[in-house]
């Protein structure tokens, strides 16, 4: 039986260039879950447009920015490159 401390965690490389990377995220949750994002809450409460801020106008690639937030049973860590953690909490 697998210990209950045990988290799946799951990258995926967003597109940095591309529009939205809120919606990037609900996408891979639907993914994830099989769920349309209908069934998903808002992620605007969650993150407040910093993922739009760290793609839209990143500060210098040494500084090696990420936001980290909690959304639908996961805790979603994106770095301004697009790498992407989603870690499974519920």
């Amino acid at each position: 039986m697998p210990d209950r401390t045990d988290r799946e965690v799951v990258h995926r490389e967003l597109d940095s260039d591309g529009n939205n990377p809120s919606v990037q995220v609900i996408e891979a949750i639907m993914d994830f879950e099989g769920v349309d994002s209908a069934e998903l809450p808002p992620i605007y409460d969650c993150v407040d447009g910093m993922l739009n801020e760290l793609f839209s106008n990143p500060p210098a690639p040494e500084a090696q920015m990420e936001v980290t937030f909690s959304y639908h049973q996961y805790r979603v860590t994106v770095e301004q490159n697009g790498n992407a953690k989603f870690v499974k909490t519920g």
